[in-house]
């Protein structure tokens, strides 16, 4: 097989075109510095060489920045490309990169290698969506750059970016306990380190970890004890993955525990939507027999039947403001987002 030729430099194209380095830049970048019947000539004459415009590398060295965002988020790209939640914080995070003439960039802490090490080294700023994995957070906080953590608090000084989880967690399930009689379970989202969807034990219960979840469960477990309502471990149900199959797995065990729960506090709305499913299947009143809490505020949660009772957590809003945070080196170093308690038809009135 014959070797690739290399790829053209500005330099070199510069040369075969008797023309500045300037000049041939200006054509690809600054079209207002040249005549458009220059601009057109060099730009048809570089089509002609296979020469495709200055390096963003190397012109990113050279202007010290490169007007671009990167976004890290805590799962794989794949998973977060079908997570509606991620989806409205990136929508979020676009429109803000947008209005400033920036570009985004994704990457995920669980990826190493030199790969991402070098995509790490392009962006001038990080925005943290959830806990990194491994030394992710190390790594890149030692280039220096500018950054923000969302949802967590991060070991190294950055801006942080989040909602209340466990006042909005305790107020939803004051709520739903308001007509509350009989069993309370909990439809739980990666509050142990195992991969099956499992029940929780009475240590699992008393987790001093501040993570999303953790801090969710706090709130529940908050509000059962003011209102003097007994939320067994064996309730709590541990979900790895935050998708419709896993969650139906523990919608249908919940569903057929007996006697039947009255209320599912469910950690997202995803979670709920699987429990309203398995319900409906299995010919149980919703809300009548059961009421399902979700969070999130999910557009999904407004097109079902019953509508979904569930915390609305402005994930849009979230994502610009995090943009706008990380923009701005003027801003707050703690910002926390509204969350609002949408009460509709999965649950009871008092």
């Amino acid at each position: 097989m014959p070797n690739q030729k290399k790829p053209l430099n500005l330099k070199e194209v510069s040369r075969i075109l008797g023309v500045s380095t300037a000049t041939v830049s200006n054509a690809f970048n600054r079209p207002n510095q040249l005549s458009e019947r220059l601009r057109e000539r060099i730009l048809k004459e570089c089509e002609t060489l296979g020469y495709h415009g200055p390096n963003l590398a190397a012109r990113s060295l050279r202007r010290g920045k490169s007007d671009v965002v990167a976004v890290v988020l805590a799962d794989s790209l794949s998973y977060s490309f079908s997570d509606p939640v991620a989806s409205q914080f990136l929508q979020g995070v676009a429109e803000v990169l947008a209005q400033h003439n920036k570009q985004l960039l994704l990457l995920s802490s669980q990826v190493g290698g030199k790969e991402q090490n070098s995509a790490e080294s392009l962006p001038d700023g990080f925005i943290f969506c959830g806990a990194p994995s491994g030394d992710c957070e190390k790594r890149i906080m030692r280039l220096g750059k500018p950054a923000v953590a969302v949802d967590f608090q991060a070991e190294s000084n950055m801006k942080v970016v989040q909602i209340e989880d466990q006042k909005a967690a305790k107020n939803i399930t004051l709520h739903a306990l308001k007509s509350h009689r009989g069993n309370l379970a909990v439809l739980g989202l990666k509050l142990i380190e195992s991969n099956r969807v499992c029940r929780l034990t009475q240590a699992d219960l008393i987790s001093e970890q501040n993570d999303v979840a953790h801090r969710r469960l706090r709130g529940y477990l908050e509000a059962a004890e003011e209102t003097k309502t007994e939320l067994q471990p064996h309730m709590v149900w541990h979900v790895p993955v935050n998708d419709p199959e896993n969650a139906e797995i523990a919608a249908r065990e919940i569903l057929t525990t007996r006697p039947l729960p009255s209320t599912v506090l469910c950690m997202s709305d995803v979670l709920a939507l699987a429990v309203l499913r398995v319900a409906k299947s299995l010919n149980i009143g919703v809300p009548e027999q059961v009421q399902i809490v979700g969070f999130d505020g999910i557009s999904e949660s407004e097109r079902c039947e019953p509508q979904l009772t569930t915390v609305c957590q402005q994930s849009i809003e979230k994502g610009r403001i995090a943009a706008s945070v990380l923009l701005d080196p003027e801003a707050e170093n703690e910002t926390t987002v509204k969350t609002d308690l949408v009460i509709r038809g999965t649950t009871r009135s008092a």
